[in-house]
């Protein structure tokens, strides 16, 4: 078995959560600019959040790819890490959409909504740091 598919599947995953993630924060973004006149730099900062499960994933992937495990442990571990990366970018998603909103209506939450968006972020850094562990 090809040794590659564990590395392209961790990856693959956490672009496509990435992608997702910012796509959903990204349209909540768009319609929060159209409401209000300032602030859009935050709204843009939140959209992006989700995409740092594609670097962990990135990340990941290059450490597989130089890791001698054999290529079934490399599938389990680029299949459920990937997936708990794909799932947390986009919950991450829907979380940075709904802080859009609350900050579109109330500039000060910023910094709070923020908190709940890194809460998300660390099931990804746990998934990532986990598939690591696996993999020394």
């Amino acid at each position: 078995m090809d040794m590659m598919i564990g590395p392209a599947i961790v990856l693959g995953l956490g672009c496509t959560g990435s992608a997702i993630g910012c796509g959903i924060a990204g349209m909540a973004s768009h319609g929060a600019m159209t409401r209000v006149e300032e602030g859009h730099g935050k709204f843009i900062a939140l959209s992006a959040a989700p995409s740092t499960q594609s670097i962990l994933g990135f990340v990941l992937m290059v450490i597989m790819k130089g890791s001698s495990i054999d290529a079934m442990s490399g599938i389990g571990i680029g299949l459920f890490v990937g997936l708990a990366l794909l799932v947390s970018a986009i919950y991450q998603g829907r979380c940075a959409a709904t802080a859009i909103q609350a900050t579109a209506k109330q500039p000060a939450t910023f910094g709070k909504c923020f908190l709940a968006i890194g809460i998300v972020e660390s099931f990804a850094i746990f998934a990532f740091v986990f598939g690591m562990m696996l993999l020394s």
